[in-house]
């Protein structure tokens, strides 16, 4: 199939393009950009003006559900909601059930997504066995089976001799370690920030050092280790410190951050909104200022989703008895188109925090437009305006935070590998 996207704005971190061109594609792959290769007659036309044309997006955290826990999502639900959401690459947790310890889930994994096709799923190893923080998973034997890294999830691991030893493991393995950083005897019970509205709703608090303490002792490590890590989801403003301080000295590590945290904090928990109660939790103004400040500074290197679709009874008890998370696959790219209209980055920023940076962390050949590259490709309508409706998500979780708000930006075709799994049936300009 021969392909060609007329006229899109062309924005490609990776390599310092921001161009009005044409984009040629054949046998899955781009062929050239501007002029058209010599004999080149397109099977198939897109039209890219008044489009931004990048590279599909990369989500560092995206919970599939599968295998385990179908009655929430599965693999099918959740990379159809991401192609519909520019998503060509999907980082997924090992805390499913059974655990991603052995090869065997690997392959289970890998055979589900891709007999969907619709994204490209990239499944982490579990640190320990049975993610129980005891004895070290069998690194070697899951990066064989293709995990691109592995993590704990959000299990802890409180002896610091064994996290020093999955370190040191995964260094000789050349994994990158995804590591979620809490204190579990800091959390405690807690659900909410330790902060205001902890009190008015009297909530089991988290403090800030729940975090900041596991941050401290993972960095020590990493420089005792010299392990590459990538510091998830980190929500508070000291985290973010603590990161630019390692960078400076030096160490191999990088951080992610979720979309919700850049936009919400601890008073959107309002009357116990349970959509509302993540993992980790919701912080203060002052943190989330810190965030997006970390992220224009390029402290934060990427922006996930940190999806996780639940059923309806997951969020309908009473605070303390939901379960943390929430659908995000599809407002991912909106919300950071955001925070260009709002100054906190530029385009091109913003496009890197969601394409090349997080494929550089995943260690995945993707996030990259170019000659010879597989086309994974994303085009966006910057202008055009919709309302988050979540009876309307094409994901099995309806659990999402921004239901109601209206925001700009919406894509009108996904590609992966030059093949449209995804195109906006209102683009009548397609032919």
């Amino acid at each position: 199939m021969r392909t060609v996207i007329r006229k899109g704005r062309i924005v490609d971190p990776a390599n310092n393009q921001d161009r009005i061109a044409d984009l040629y594609i054949n046998n899955g792959k781009i062929i050239a950009i501007g002029d058209a290769p010599a004999g080149f007659k397109p099977d198939h036309t897109i039209e890219g003006k008044d489009r931004i044309v990048c590279p599909g997006l990369v989500d560092l955290s995206a919970r599939l559900c599968e295998p385990g826990y179908e009655y929430k999502a599965t693999i099918a639900s959740e990379t159809t909601a991401a192609a519909s959401a520019g998503i060509t690459s999907i980082c997924c947790p090992p805390d499913t059930y059974p655990v991603v310890d052995t090869s065997a889930v690997v392959e289970l994994i890998h055979q589900r997504s891709l007999k969907t096709n619709m994204a490209r799923v990239y499944p982490l190893g579990a640190l320990t066995h049975g993610l129980e923080g005891e004895t070290l998973a069998e690194m070697h034997a899951l990066k064989s089976a293709g995990c691109v890294g592995v993590s704990n999830a959000y299990a802890p691991i409180d002896n610091s001799a064994v996290l020093r030893h999955t370190l040191e493991y995964a260094a000789t393995c050349d994994l990158t370690v995804h590591l979620f950083c809490e204190d579990s005897y800091l959390r405690d019970q807690g659900v909410a920030h330790e902060g205001i509205m902890s009190v008015r709703l009297g909530l089991p608090s988290i403090p800030e050092t729940a975090e900041t303490v596991a941050v401290s002792r993972a960095l020590l490590l990493v420089e005792q280790s010299g392990a590459r890590v990538n510091f998830c989801r980190l929500s508070t403003a000291r985290s973010i410190e603590l990161i630019e301080h390692a960078k400076k000295q030096g160490l191999p590590v990088t951080a992610d951050v979720s979309i919700a945290h850049l936009y919400l904090t601890e008073m959107d928990l309002g009357t116990f909104n349970s959509y509302c109660y993540l993992r980790p939790p919701l912080r203060s103004q002052y943190d989330k200022e810190g965030l997006r400040r970390g992220l224009a500074e390029g402290t934060i290197d990427a922006i996930c989703s940190n999806h996780q679709p639940h059923d309806d009874d997951a969020k309908s008890a009473p605070f303390s008895m939901t379960e943390p998370g929430a659908s995000t696959l599809e407002v991912l790219l909106p919300l950071t188109l955001q925070l260009v209209r709002d100054g906190s980055l530029n385009l091109a920023q913003a496009i890197a925090t969601l394409t090349i940076k997080p494929a550089k962390i995943a260690g995945i050949n993707a996030g990259h437009l170019g000659k010879g590259a597989v086309a994974d490709i994303c085009i966006i309508d910057p202008e055009k305006s919709w309302t988050v409706k979540t009876d309307e998500l094409l994901s099995a979780g309806k659990n999402n935070p921004f239901n109601g708000w209206e925001l700009t930006g919406k894509v009108t075709h996904t590609l992966l590998g030059g093949r449209i799994v995804f195109e906006d049936q209102s683009c009548l300009s397609t032919k």
